[in-house]
């Protein structure tokens, strides 16, 4: 039939995108990387900057994931007590500073932690890596938790098991796929920090990714710089790999019931929480919201135009939030009709979820010289972002459009209506909430992405990132830096909140 006929070729579309703009670039830093002279990498390698940093990287990374799995597992407690739909607002509110630029949760701990004896140390940048991924582990172990039942507690409890043998013995190791799994993410995302790591550890401070902007953007020593990028691939397809090693366990139909009168206990948890979280962001507030007047009258020391680059967010932000719904749309169609492509794409299109941006964006610098050079394209900016986005849109759209029986489209079909009538109006009414959220999450990504676009964006055009990040070296503008920041934080807030009023299920993040 048409329809069929058109669907399976959806794939070719997402395959051209992630080959050119993904697989091209990264495969030729790796060859920058591996075809310099014999002793080159190798010198990079035994550097000592180069073991400081990956000393760094590892033991800060471990670091932030235990403490963000210690600090968050109490949340995910009280959000399993309360139930799902009573923690909404609490998710909501914890998901923020999941989203929100880095260089915005910079920042917001540097203004925290200004004057204090924690001032410019790795424990801040813990402390702010903590703060962006606690989501991670709330939401994952929570709506593991709240599956689970209490069912196996009772038992526990009426053969004499204390709550703590109980915890350790049966709540723990059921929960501990979630745990794991979120453990897994949270080290890759702080194991490739940049935005905060560079603002809080003022270049003394550093981890593979800074060490590969520094050599690529300061030292203009690209093959050193790639070399790097090859040494932190490895160490994340080896965590990915071992991240596929680790199921979730099966998914049960078990929910647990709301506490009713017992719940005060769950909800002081989560005000705790909430509280510990909402600190940064007022911090920011307050250093922010009195130079907002200045923000404006600041082009001719920054060289930047704030509303100009304002703008400039706004319109990348919806250029990549358009490629990245059309793509990740293409891409959950593939992957719904289970064809061998689409089996691919379903592995390849979070690749760029675990590979750095500051990676992706030099490696637009050494790549896309050919055919057409889009090196000082406009587009160059939204294609990174739509790259780390397209995952979230196949995510929340391939779910849905799986839910479609094929039955309805060969019924639209023997009665009559075309391929995009079949979509307009089988397919488009049961996916479009889940194309809104997938679109949301775009949006906020794109308007904050500072890594790869630290690399790529043209020096005419910059993002309201980059003038954040330009106002903190100046003297005399720190404070419109934080300016800067609230608004990033204001127009992602905006975006999440819309976000959240389409979703419908329970999705873990």
């Amino acid at each position: 039939m048409r329809t069929r006929s058109l669907r399976r070729w959806a794939w070719v579309p997402p395959a051209l995108f992630l080959g050119y703009l993904f697989v091209h670039p990264v495969a030729r830093v790796l060859w920058t990387g591996l075809a310099a002279p014999e002793s080159a990498p190798l010198d990079v390698l035994r550097s000592s900057a180069t073991l400081d940093a990956l000393w760094f990287t590892t033991w800060q990374a471990v670091a932030s994931t235990v403490a963000t799995v210690v600090l968050g597992l109490p949340a995910a407690w009280g959000v399993s007590r309360l139930g799902l739909a009573r923690s909404r607002w609490f998710l909501a509110a914890t998901t923020i500073p999941f989203v929100l630029p880095t260089v915005v949760v910079g920042i917001a701990f540097l203004r925290l932690a200004e004057g204090t004896p924690w001032e410019g140390s790795a424990m801040v940048i813990i402390a702010s890596h903590v703060f962006y991924n606690l989501a991670i582990v709330i939401r994952l172990v929570g709506t593991r938790w709240s599956r689970l039942g209490s069912h196996l507690e009772d038992v526990a409890r009426t053969l004499g098991a204390g709550p703590w043998t109980t915890l350790r013995r049966v709540t723990l190791p059921a929960l501990g796929p979630a745990i794991r799994a979120a453990s897994s993410l949270v080290f890759l995302l702080t194991f490739s920090a940049f935005g905060t790591v560079l603002i809080l550890g003022d270049l003394r401070l550093r981890t593979l990714e800074v060490e590969i902007w520094r050599n690529a953007v300061q030292r203009l020593d690209l093959p050193a710089a790639a070399t790097l990028a090859v040494l932190q691939l490895v160490v994340v397809l080896v965590v990915l790999r071992l991240q596929e090693r680790e199921p979730f366990a099966a998914r049960t139909d078990v929910r647990r019931a709301p506490e009713g009168t017992r719940s005060w206990p769950a909800w002081v948890v989560l005000g705790i929480t909430g509280g510990a979280v909402a600190l940064p962001i007022a911090a920011l507030v307050r250093s922010g919201f009195g130079a907002l007047p200045r923000l404006l009258d600041t082009g001719g020391r920054l060289g930047i135009d704030p509303v100009a680059a304002t703008l400039t967010s706004l319109a990348y932000a919806a250029m990549a939030t358009v490629l990245a719904t059309v793509i990740g749309g293409l891409t959950a169609v593939a992957i719904a009709d289970r064809t061998r492509e689409g089996r691919i794409l379903d592995r390849v299109v979070l690749l760029p979820l675990g590979t750095s941006a500051v990676t992706i964006g030099l490696g637009f610098l050494i790549a896309l010289d050919w055919p057409v050079d889009l090196r000082a394209s406009r587009w160059l900016v939204p294609i990174a972002h739509a790259l780390v986005a397209v995952p979230f849109v196949t995510r929340t759209m391939g779910p849905a459009l799986a839910a479609v029986p094929a039955r309805l489209r060969e019924a639209a079909t023997v009665l009559g209506a075309d391929p995009g009538a079949v979509w307009r109006l089988v397919e488009w009414p049961v996916v479009a909430r889940a194309a809104m959220v997938g679109a949301g999450f775009s949006f906020a990504i794109s308007l904050g992405e500072f890594g790869a676009t630290a690399f790529v964006a043209r020096p005419a055009d910059p993002t309201l990132p980059l003038l954040v990040f330009r106002a903190l070296g100046r003297p005399g503008v720190g404070d419109v830096a934080a300016a800067g920041s609230l608004v990033l934080m204001a127009v992602t807030v905006i975006a999440v909140l819309a976000v959240d009023r389409f979703r419908t299920g329970e999705e873990t993040l």
